[in-house]
C-alpha cells in the first residue's frame, strides 16, 4: 500500500522532474539558444523579476507587519472589526484587482477625465498603472494578507503580555516596539513575505496584462509565441530555481516560528489588554487599516460592479449570461472534482503516515517512502503553474515522438485529464496540511484504545477518525476548490477546446479591453472567494 502511494505521490513530481531534467539533452543548438538568451531576454526578465520581488517584498512586510501590530497591540476604535477585514483583500485575485484599476484610473476613465475638466488641463494626471509600480502596488494590496494573518497570530500570543511586562520595566512605547515587538515577529514576517513572492511569480495575469518582461511571461512568451520548448524549459528552470529558494526561506521561517509561540503564551495574552489609544494616534491606526481594505477589496468591487451595470445598461451585446453559465460551470465541474480527489488523496496519505508513527516503522523502509511521498505532495503548492504546464508538455512530447500509439496526447491536452493533474500537483499540498492539522488534533491514544477493544484499521478510520475530521477535510476541499477557480496560468496552456473557464475569460475579455463583458467572470471569482475569507475570520473572532 505504501509503495502503491508512494508511486502516485512520485507521479506528481513528473513536472518538476520534466523541467530539470529537459538540461540533460543539453546539445550545441540548445548551449547556442541558452547563450542567446544570457544576451539578450534573460537579463531583462530576471531585472523585471527581481525589482518586483524586492518591491513588493518590502510593501507587503510594512504594511502586513504595521497592520498586524496595530490590531494586535493597540486598541483603537473599530479594531474588533478591523481584525477580521484585513484578510478581505485575500479574496481578490491580483489580476481582477488589475482589470478593475485600469479602466477606473486610466485616461479616458472618468476619474482623470473629472479632474481634467476641473484643472482645464489635457495633460494625464499620472502616469499610466499598467507599469512596473502599479504591479507593485496591487500585489502589495492583494498578497500583504499573507504578512498580516501570520504576523498578528504571533505578536497575539506572546507580543502583548511582553509588551506590558516591558512597559512595567520603564520602556517607552517606541523602544518596546522597536526592541520587543520587532524581533518577535521577525519569523512571521519572514514566513508571510516567502509566501506573498511565491505567488507574485507564480502570477501570469497582472504581468502580461500589463505587459511587464517577467520570467513567468518569459515562459508562455517563448512557448506559444516562439513555439521554443528548449528556451521555455530554461526559463522555467530559473523561476523554479528562484521559488525553491523562496521555499526554503519560508520553512527555516516558520520552523523559527514555531520555537517563537506556546501555548501558554496564547492563555497568557489573552489575560493582557492592549495599549489603549487616543487622539492622533487612534485617528492614525484607524486610518492605516482603512486603507488597504478600502483599496485592496472595496474600491475594486465597486469598480468591476459599475463596470458590469454599464455593461448590462449600454454594453452593445450586454451581459453573456449564457455564456457565463457555461464558463461557470466548467469551472465549478474542474474545481469540484480537483478538490474532491485532492481530499481523498490526502486523508490516504495523512492515514498511513498516522499509522506508520510508531518507532519500529519509523526505521523501516516503508516509512522512509511516506515520507519522501509526503514531502513531495507539499512541494506542489510552491511550484508556479507555469513551470508546471511546461513541465507536463515537455515530457509528453517525449512520449509522443517514441511511443505515438500510447495516444496520451490526446488524452492530456484533449480532455480535462491534463488540467486535473495540473490542479493536483499544485493544490494537493494545500489539501495535506489541512488534514495533518486535523489529525494534530486527535490524540494517538484514541487510535490504540480502539485498537486495543477489537476494532479494526479500516473501523478506526470510518468510526472514529473520520468524523473528527470532517472539519478539516471541508476546509481542505474549500481551499482546494477557491485556488482552482482562481488558477489562471496552468490553465491557459492545459485547458481543451471549450473548457474556458472564469478565470480564463475575464483574462481573455480583459486583453481585449472588453473590460465591461470581464467585470462578470471577475467578480464571480471574487465572490467565491471570500467563502474561506470569512471562514477564516469567523474562526479568528471565535478564537
Amino acid at each position: 500500500m505504501l509503495r502503491l502511494i508512494t508511486v502516485v505521490c512520485l507521479l506528481l513530481a513528473v513536472p518538476v522532474f520534466g523541467v530539470l531534467g529537459s538540461w540533460f539533452g543539453l546539445d550545441a543548438q540548445s548551449l547556442a539558444l541558452l547563450r542567446h538568451q544570457l544576451e539578450t531576454v534573460l537579463p531583462a526578465y530576471a531585472a523585471s523579476s527581481l525589482v518586483l520581488s524586492v518591491s513588493v517584498a518590502l510593501g507587503v512586510a510594512v504594511l502586513g507587519g504595521a497592520t498586524a501590530a496595530a490590531v494586535s497591540l493597540f486598541d483603537f476604535p473599530g479594531r474588533r472589526w478591523f481584525e477580521w477585514a484585513l484578510l478581505l483583500p485575500m479574496a481578490m485575485p491580483a489580476y481582477v484587482a488589475a482589470y478593475a484599476y485600469t479602466d477606473a484610473l486610466q485616461y479616458s476613465g472618468a476619474l482623470q477625465t473629472w479632474l481634467r475638466e476641473l484643472t482645464g488641463s489635457s495633460k494625464p494626471m499620472w502616469s499610466d498603472v499598467r507599469s512596473l509600480p502599479g504591479a507593485v502596488l496591487l500585489f502589495v494590496l492583494c498578497l500583504y494578507p499573507y504578512v498580516y494573518l501570520l504576523t498578528r497570530t504571533a505578536l497575539s500570543e506572546r507580543g502583548v503580555t511582553l509588551m506590558e511586562t516591558a512597559r512595567i520595566l520603564g520602556a517607552g512605547t517606541l523602544r518596546r516596539v522597536r526592541e520587543v515587538a520587532l524581533p518577535l515577529a521577525r519569523p512571521a514576517l519572514a514566513a508571510g513575505v516567502a509566501l506573498a513572492l511565491m505567488e507574485t511569480l507564480a502570477d501570469y495575469g497582472v504581468g502580461s496584462y500589463f505587459g511587464l518582461n517577467t520570467l513567468t511571461t518569459g515562459i508562455y512568451k517563448a512557448w506559444l509565441v516562439m513555439n521554443d520548448r528548449m528556451a521555455a524549459a530554461q526559463l522555467a528552470s530559473v523561476l523554479l530555481l528562484a521559488v525553491a529558494g523562496l521555499l526554503w526561506l519560508e520553512r527555516r521561517a516558520q520552523a523559527r516560528l514555531r520555537f517563537s509561540s506556546s501555548r501558554a503564551g496564547a492563555q497568557h495574552a489573552a489575560e493582557a489588554r492592549p495599549l489603549r489609544l487616543h487622539g492622533a494616534a487612534a485617528a492614525l491606526a484607524v486610518g492605516l487599516c482603512t486603507l488597504p481594505i478600502l483599496l485592496g477589496f472595496v474600491l475594486p468591487v465597486l469598480a468591476l460592479l459599475k463596470l458590469m451595470w454599464l455593461e448590462a445598461r449600454y454594453g452593445e451585446f450586454g451581459l453573456p449570461l449564457a455564456r457565463f453559465a457555461q464558463w461557470a460551470w466548467t469551472s465549478l465541474q474542474l474545481a469540484g472534482l480537483s478538490a474532491a480527489l485532492a481530499v481523498a488523496m490526502a486523508l490516504v496519505l495523512a492515514y498511513a503516515g498516522r499509522m506508520s508513527a510508531g518507532a519500529a516503522a519509523q526505521r523501516g523502509p516503508g516509512a522512509g517512502l511516506l515520507k519522501l511521498s509526503t514531502r513531495v505532495v507539499s512541494l506542489g503548492y510552491a511550484v508556479p503553474g507555469a513551470v508546471i504546464a511546461v513541465g507536463i508538455l515537455l515530457p509528453l512530447g517525449w512520449l509522443q515522438t517514441h511511443a505515438p500509439q500510447l495516444g496520451l496526447t490526446g488524452v492530456v491536452t484533449g480532455t480535462i485529464a491534463g488540467l486535473i493533474y495540473a490542479y493536483l500537483v499544485r493544490f494537493s499540498g494545500v489539501a495535506l496540511q489541512s488534514v495533518e492539522a486535523g489529525y494534530a488534533r486527535i490524540s494517538p491514544n484514541v487510535d490504540e484504545t480502539a485498537r486495543l477493544l477489537g476494532a479494526s484499521r479500516r473501523r478506526v478510520f470510518w468510526e472514529l477518525q473520520a468524523p473528527l475530521l470532517a472539519r478539516s477535510s471541508l476546509a481542505a476541499a474549500l481551499l482546494v476548490f477557491v485556488d482552482v477557480m482562481k488558477e489562471l496560468p496552468a490553465t491557459l496552456v492545459l485547458r481543451p477546446f471549450n473548457s474556458d473557464t472564469l478565470a480564463v475569460v475575464a483574462y481573455q475579455m480583459a486583453r481585449d479591453e472588453r473590460l465591461g463583458e470581464a467585470a462578470l467572470p471577475s467578480l464571480a471569482i471574487v465572490l467565491v472567494g471570500l467563502v474561506p475569507v470569512l471562514m477564516l475570520s469567523r474562526a479568528m473572532r471565535q478564537r
